[in-house]
């Protein structure tokens, strides 16, 4: 039986905005941001030896691209928001060229809630690639005192029909896309 030996690991830091509606905080309750540091442990799908040749699970060049490109481009600066948060009415009315820039979760964007959608949105980027590799953890770090670990099924603990909207909300989803507005 051939057990997963290599695990690839990637980092990647971004600045983002939140607010948390449905807690207590008042601090949180106030749109605020953080630079964050997301870390995806990658191992194969289906575990083999090496090649002998290119001795490699995935090159990091391709392993990598399309995470970074998703980071960078779309959940970098990007607001944070639960899908009950009246802001979104907001954008709607108001800037509606903004919405693409909304990262919207199920309940509260807390880093629980991020890092569950983001272990679901990488894992629908490899399928998408036909990758050979999975997400099988991801940790941010909000703050230098605050971490969150994931490691498990993230539709266990998502709302998918969160919006009642027919299809795959957007972390099941193979592109680019942080919302389904």
């Amino acid at each position: 039986m051939t057990t997963n030996e290599f695990t690839l690991l990637f980092r990647r830091r971004f600045s983002m905005a939140h607010r948390l509606i449905a807690g207590d905080s008042v601090k949180c309750a106030v749109p605020h941001g953080h630079n964050e540091t997301v870390s995806v442990k990658l191992e194969a799908a289906d575990p083999a030896p090496l090649d002998g040749a290119a001795n490699m699970v995935e090159s990091f060049a391709r392993a990598k691209a399309t995470w970074h490109r998703w980071i960078d481009g779309h959940v970098d600066h990007a607001l944070q928001l639960s899908h009950r948060d009246p802001l979104i009415g907001y954008f709607r009315e108001h800037e509606p060229e903004k919405l693409p820039m909304l990262l919207i979760t199920p309940g509260d964007p807390t880093t629980e809630a991020l890092a569950a959608c983001m272990m679901a949105k990488a894992n629908a980027l490899f399928a998408a690639e036909t990758s050979p590799l999975r997400c099988v953890e991801v940790e941010i770090e909000e703050t230098p005192t605050n971490t969150v670990i994931f490691r498990g099924v993230p539709e266990h603990h998502l709302d998918a029909g969160y919006l009642g909207l027919p299809g795959a909300p957007w972390w099941l989803r193979g592109d680019m896309s942080i919302n389904d507005l």
